[in-house]
């Protein structure tokens, strides 16, 4: 079970992604984060400047003079970086496990706040607001089936019990 936030190094190894790409700058890769979030998460100035520069200090980056842009500071990838970078693609394959806790948790967290009478969420009138309720709950599972069929292929529901699941994937079973 995770505590928050995206996996630990996923932030560092988005960057060094990035940055293998082609030289950029810290805002451009907040913008470029949100975007292949699909709008719905971008990191904080907080962690991503830290990081460059840290890039910076180790070698993996290095700074770029652009003419006709002094005021910004963008990064280049550094060979040093980009064998970063192969150590980093390892251990965010690893990171999977992270990754559903925090999908399944945050979703857990909408349910009970719909469903749960010890609390008392009040929600917007119908019409104008996000709602704790079943038709936004059907909703939000509804963009993950699309999410689904547009990366990988048609969804076909999975009658696996979780348990049986994790088995049958080789993997520690999940909570629920």
């Amino acid at each position: 079970m995770r505590k928050s936030g995206p996996p630990k190094g996923l932030v560092s190894y988005l960057v060094l992604e990035l940055l293998d790409e082609q030289p950029r700058y810290g805002y451009e890769i907040l913008k470029e984060i949100e975007s292949l979030s699909g709008g719905h998460w971008e990191p904080s100035y907080g962690s991503v400047y830290p990081i460059l520069y840290k890039f910076e200090e180790n070698g993996y980056a290095e700074r770029l003079d652009v003419e006709d842009e002094p005021d910004r500071k963008y990064f280049e990838l550094t060979d040093a970086g980009r064998e970063e970078l192969a150590a980093k693609r390892e251990e965010v394959g690893t990171a999977g496990t992270d990754l559903f806790d925090v999908i399944l948790g945050f979703y857990h967290m909408f349910a009970v706040l719909g469903t749960d009478d010890r609390f008392d969420v009040e929600n917007p009138p119908e019409g104008t607001g996000w709602r704790f309720d079943e038709a936004f709950s059907a909703w939000i599972v509804e963009q993950v089936v699309r999410h689904h069929e547009h990366y990988f292929s048609e969804f076909e529901r999975v009658p696996d019990t979780p348990a049986e699941f994790a088995d049958r994937m080789g993997i520690e079973g999940p909570d629920d």
